[in-house]
């Protein structure tokens, strides 16, 4: 445990998140960190609460009660994060390394200057844009900038010139990565099914995040399209350096790249470690097969006998 990135170097921690609709607890104090350079699988049964923590970390929801401290580069420091949260600011800044802290961040806040992407488990593409127009559409606040609002692109200014044709380049070379620049012109939702989810997570790469945050990319694959997931994921940590957190139900994506597992049931945290660790863990069996807790101790007892040699 000694090496876990997520206890020595986190880049995300979430310290007692409780997300509540009226009477409906539906995270209920749930505390984690994912490791620089890690890839974290968020795992659990239907209904544990993943995708409404997953809203939190991205804004779409306001959590009732919880810290998200988040450093795309340097450490999380606690005295900087202590010292953040009392004051009323969302962001600081020590020696050029900035802090968040997402929960009191908009949606577009978190994207644009915390550096945060993800995709959804609804492909939400362009699907009448091109496959190129949809990579470049991606960049759109940067070359907003470079546009002077519109008025140097419409101009034709060299700044303007030279921020779309880096644009252009950044998605020709995503193209390249996910064997789709044959594809360029072609409409997005022309795409098969598989190519349309690299595309997605291809897009959410354009934006230059430092954590990508994917909602079951794994969903409606077949084993060939998951294994050429599994391929693109590593790449982008190996590769890119670019942390990742998934929601997943394809134990054998989870198990295959992830770093670290993190697993709810009904809104709490059942489980954290790695993805061996988790895999012989007597509570996430019993939660994935619907066991009462009454039989939990049978479960481990059958458990421990099954794996004794």
């Amino acid at each position: 445990m000694s090496g876990a990135r997520w206890i020595n170097d986190p880049l995300l921690q979430v310290d007692r998140l409780t997300m509540r609709f009226g009477g409906l607890t539906a995270v209920n104090d749930v505390s984690l960190s994912v490791g620089r350079g890690d890839i974290t699988a968020l795992i659990g049964p239907n209904g544990a609460g993943k995708t409404t923590l997953f809203n939190c970390l991205t804004g779409f929801y306001k959590p009732t009660v919880g810290r998200i401290a988040f450093a795309p580069r340097g450490g999380l420091d606690p005295a900087r994060i202590e010292t953040l949260t009392r004051s009323s600011g969302k962001s600081a800044r020590d020696h050029g390394q900035p802090l968040f802290l997402l929960e009191r961040m908009a949606d577009h806040e978190i994207t644009r200057r915390a550096k945060v992407a993800r995709t959804f488990q609804n492909i939400r593409l362009f699907s009448g844009m091109s496959v190129l127009e949809n990579l470049i559409i991606a960049q759109h606040d940067e070359l907003m900038r470079a546009s002077g609002l519109s008025l140097f692109g419409l101009l034709g200014l060299p700044i303007y010139r030279r921020s779309e044709k880096a644009a252009i380049a950044r998605a020709t070379k995503w193209l390249e990565r996910i064997n789709l620049l044959d594809r360029a012109d072609d409409a997005a939702g022309a795409l098969p099914y598989g190519d349309q989810r690299r595309l997605e997570i291809a897009r959410a790469m354009c934006a230059g995040p430092a954590l990508l945050c994917l909602d079951e990319p794994a969903a409606g694959l077949n084993p060939r399209e998951s294994a050429d997931l599994n391929d693109l994921l590593r790449l982008i940590r190996d590769e890119d350096g670019v942390s990742i957190l998934l929601i997943e139900h394809d134990m054998s994506v989870v198990m295959a790249i992830s770093d670290h597992v993190v697993v709810l049931d009904y809104g709490v945290k059942i489980a954290d470690g790695s993805p061996l660790e988790v895999r012989e863990n007597a509570a996430v069996v019993a939660a994935y097969l619907g066991v009462e807790d009454v039989e939990l101790d049978a479960v481990e007892a059958q458990i421990g006998a099954e794996t004794q040699p």
